[in-house]
C-alpha cells in the first residue's frame, strides 16, 4: 500500500514564501530600516550591498539587541552594523518540511529564497503557519477517506469544482473536476 508521502505533492517553499522583498541598503541607517518595517508590517529587512546583492537580514530582534538594549540611537547606527549575516538562503523548490528542518537546525527564523542567484521572496515559520490549518485539513480528508490506492495510473487529488469538498478520485468533465457524487449527479441531469 502507498503512503500519502508517496502520492502527495510537497509543498514547495515557493508556494508559500512571501514577496517581494523589502530591502535596504547596509549604509542606511537602523531608524530607516525600522521604519520600512513598521510602514509594511514586516519583522524584518533583507541587506543588500551596493550591487544589490543580498548579504545579510536585520529583524526586529536584531534592532532590540544589537541597538536599542545597548542605548543607542537608532539614526546613529548603519543597518551593516546591526545585522545578522551572512543571509541564510534557500532555493524556492525546496519542499517546506526540508526549509523548516534548516530554520531549526541553524536556530533563524527566516531564509532569503534565492533562484538564479536572485532574491525571490523569503520564508519564515510565520509563512508555515499559515499553511497548516490547511495542510491539518487535507490530512484530516485523506484519514477520513482511508489509504491512497497504490499504482492504477496518477492520482487526481484536490477541491472538486461542483461541490467544493475534497476528494481523492477526481475526473475531468466537460472542463471541470468532480468528484464520485457530483460526476453521477451531472450524468443524471445530462
Amino acid at each position: 500500500m502507498a503512503t500519502v508521502e508517496q502520492n502527495w505533492p510537497k509543498v514547495q517553499v515557493r508556494d508559500i514564501m512571501s514577496n517581494p522583498v523589502i530591502t535596504v541598503k547596509e549604509d542606511d541607517t537602523v531608524a530607516d530600516a525600522a521604519a520600512l518595517m513598521a510602514e509594511h508590517n514586516i519583522g524584518c529587512v533583507i541587506v543588500t550591498d551596493g550591487n544589490g546583492k543580498p548579504i545579510g537580514i536585520l529583524t526586529e530582534r536584531d534592532v532590540t539587541r544589537r541597538v536599542a538594549a545597548k542605548g543607542v540611537c537608532p539614526r546613529d547606527v548603519n543597518v551593516g552594523e546591526a545585522m545578522s549575516t551572512p543571509l541564510i538562503t534557500i532555493a524556492p523548490d525546496v519542499d517546506v518540511v526540508e526549509a523548516v528542518r534548516i530554520m531549526t537546525k541553524l536556530n533563524v527564523s527566516r531564509l532569503g529564497v534565492v533562484y538564479k542567484d536572485r532574491l525571490v521572496g523569503i520564508v519564515s515559520y510565520k509563512d508555515v503557519m499559515r499553511v497548516i490549518p490547511e495542510i491539518f485539513y487535507i490530512a484530516s480528508e485523506i484519514a477520513r477517506t482511508g489509504p491512497i490506492p497504490a499504482g492504477g495510473g496518477p492520482l487526481l487529488a484536490g477541491y472538486c469544482d461542483g461541490c467544493g469538498r475534497w476528494s481523492r478520485n477526481l475526473k475531468e468533465v466537460e472542463g471541470k473536476f468532480l468528484c464520485e457524487e457530483c460526476r453521477i449527479e451531472f450524468e443524471e441531469a445530462a
